[in-house]
């Protein structure tokens, strides 16, 4: 749901209403008296405020930063995985550089503004339930309806602090008191998968199979998260029949062109399962309601799409993972071995010829890179789109850009960089890896290659290739699907694994997705052994197995847990 001037009308109304001769009246500190917003258009309001957060962005700038918790979590997932680097200068948000080393402290405030959201948006959720509850002008079907999709807005928050830092409390609306500062000051001794999983699948009986309203879940939005939640605590068997159900209900499909799940005009299509929507120009101030979260990653300078500000640069290991082999299948143990050719530390004046090898189309529709065209921008020129490539290397960021076409209507007049490009937070094409996961755990090798190859095929749409002016390709592109069958779990899970890191590059899971297979330790210690000779700043870095699979609870949310002058909160191992 985009965030509307209901919610601030609704929420100014009971403010304004408070107000009186009878100055001694004091209510509450930190209440919001919610009389005039007990009734159907007051927790509809209610509701949009709670969805306002699937963004992150909710409170002013010197709360917290934008950056700090956009539904991407291109710092987290991204940046502190093998998929990018922080990009722009050595200087410039140094909280993100120290989280890139892996030099993870819990007093970053880029960890306390992700807690702050997701806890902010928990608290919208408990809001509407309690004020639901004592609505005098709802049906019983108004009100399953309303706690279902806030309950799968409380269980999706509950979610992204889950995998975030593990252990975490879980706050419902008969926990939260208004009147209560001290009520939501719970310990964290408790695993919460089983509150999360209960909300997901309370929003899965009741949510209709279609929406009327785009942004709004649907039943099948709350089967994937579910699927998903499941698979992050490696219950394949739990996750099957949820997965299967989407794809048996023959809302979804594949797009035909892959760069489709990545522009405005498309948004919400057959393959969206679940978006963060994102608007612009509709009055909202300072262009907010865009997808701020993402503000800081476009090219730098150039003359071409914008002048700021340079950061999350793709990393050199990503771009060597679309090489393909002369079958049209990747490299799965050698890709890492030579680097595609860049153009590290060569003017964009001066002669290049880009890297003429075999290559997965979604390279470049992933990746910036010098010589290929840029969206409708024009071609990449190199090194006049990057701030520093000594420092982040030679690549841009692609999927969250504005194209050309897109300026004026489909981007904030403010600022450019503010655009409608909606955060693809699942779709299809999720759903069908998810279940060659499971097919290779716990069913038929053979059914998780169909899966796979659906993507792949996909992918091989010459239709979907970036051409050149003239309408060539803009690479030599060459991907085929898997024609062999897979005869051993440990081959076809790699493959399976690969395919999702191809897929959904720079799209904010790849540290996740080391974690919950275990391989973060190994992947990460490799990848910072290899990239250390190109990035000096990653030199003697470490993931350390047993601690930075989750990231520190910030120690300023453990100060505030102090009741009765003992904190609630307890640190994540290895970290003060």
């Amino acid at each position: 749901m985009k965030k509307t001037t209901l919610f601030i009308t609704a929420v100014s109304l009971a403010l304004a209403t408070s107000c009186s001769d009878k100055f001694l009246d004091v209510q509450p500190k930190a209440a919001l008296l919610i009389d005039p917003l007990q009734n159907k258009a007051g927790v509809n309001a209610l509701l949009i405020g709670a969805y306002s957060l699937l963004d992150g962005w909710a409170t002013p700038e010197g709360a917290y930063r934008s950056y700090q918790v956009g539904a991407d979590n291109w710092v987290y997932g991204s940046v502190a995985s093998d998929d990018a680097y922080k990009g722009t200068i050595a200087g410039d948000q140094p909280p993100i550089s120290l989280i890139e080393q892996a030099n993870i402290q819990s007093d970053n405030i880029y960890f306390r503004g992700k807690w702050r959201g997701m806890y902010d948006g928990i608290a919208r959720s408990n809001d509407v339930l309690q004020t639901m509850a004592v609505a005098k002008d709802m049906t019983d079907s108004e009100k399953q309806q309303v706690t279902a999709e806030a309950r799968f807005l409380r269980g999706h928050y509950h979610f992204e602090l889950k995998k975030m830092f593990n252990m975490v409390p879980y706050i419902d609306e008969k926990t939260y008191n208004p009147s209560d500062l001290e009520s939501t000051k719970m310990p964290n001794t408790s695993d919460i998968w089983p509150s999360i999983l209960a909300d997901l699948k309370a929003a899965y009986d009741v949510l209709p199979a279609k929406q009327s309203q785009v942004g709004r879940p649907t039943k099948w939005a709350a089967a994937a998260e579910l699927g998903k939640a499941y698979l992050f605590q490696k219950k394949y068997s739990d996750a099957k029949p949820f997965l299967e159900a989407i794809v048996a209900s023959g809302q979804y499909r594949l797009m035909d062109r892959y760069h489709d799940n990545f522009k405005a005009v498309t948004n919400n299509n057959a393959e969206s399962i679940f978006e963060v929507q994102y608007s612009v120009n509709d009055g909202a101030s300072g262009g907010e309601n865009g997808n701020i979260g993402s503000t800081l990653n476009y090219p730098y300078g150039g003359g071409g799409v914008t002048t700021c500000c340079g950061f999350f640069q793709p990393s050199q290991n990503l771009v060597n993972a679309f090489k393909t082999d002369a079958n049209g299948l990747p490299l799965l143990d050698s890709f890492n071995a030579t680097d595609i050719t860049n153009d590290q530390g060569i003017e964009s004046t001066a002669a290049f010829t880009p890297y003429t090898g075999n290559l997965d189309p979604r390279l470049d529709w992933t990746v910036g890179r010098r010589g290929i065209p840029y969206l409708d921008w024009g071609v990449h020129p190199g090194k006049a789109y990057v701030r520093d490539q000594s420092y982040g290397g030679p690549y841009s960021p692609k999927k969250h850009v504005m194209y050309r076409s897109d300026v004026g209507t489909n981007t904030f007049a403010g600022n450019p960089r503010l655009n409608a490009n909606n955060y693809r937070l699942i779709r299809y094409d999720h759903i069908l890896l998810w279940l060659a996961e499971v097919e290779v755990e716990v069913g038929d090798l053979e059914k998780a290659r169909t899966y796979v190859n659906q993507v792949r095929r996909r992918a091989a749409n010459p239709d979907g290739f970036v051409k050149n002016s003239d309408g060539t390709a803009a690479a030599t592109y060459v991907i085929k699907e898997y024609s062999a069958a897979w005869t051993d779990k440990a081959t076809a899970r790699k493959a399976v694994q690969f395919e999702e890191r191809l897929e959904f590059g720079m799209e904010g899971h790849r540290r996740f997705d080391l974690v919950r297979w275990d391989l973060a330790d190994q992947t990460l210690n490799a990848y910072y052994s290899t990239e250390s000779i190109k990035r000096s700043y990653l030199k003697g870095v470490k993931f350390i197995k047993g601690q930075h699979e989750y990231f520190p609870i910030p120690i300023q949310e453990i100060f505030n847990s102090k009741k009765g002058g003992a904190a609630t909160l307890t640190q994540n191992p290895g970290y003060n």
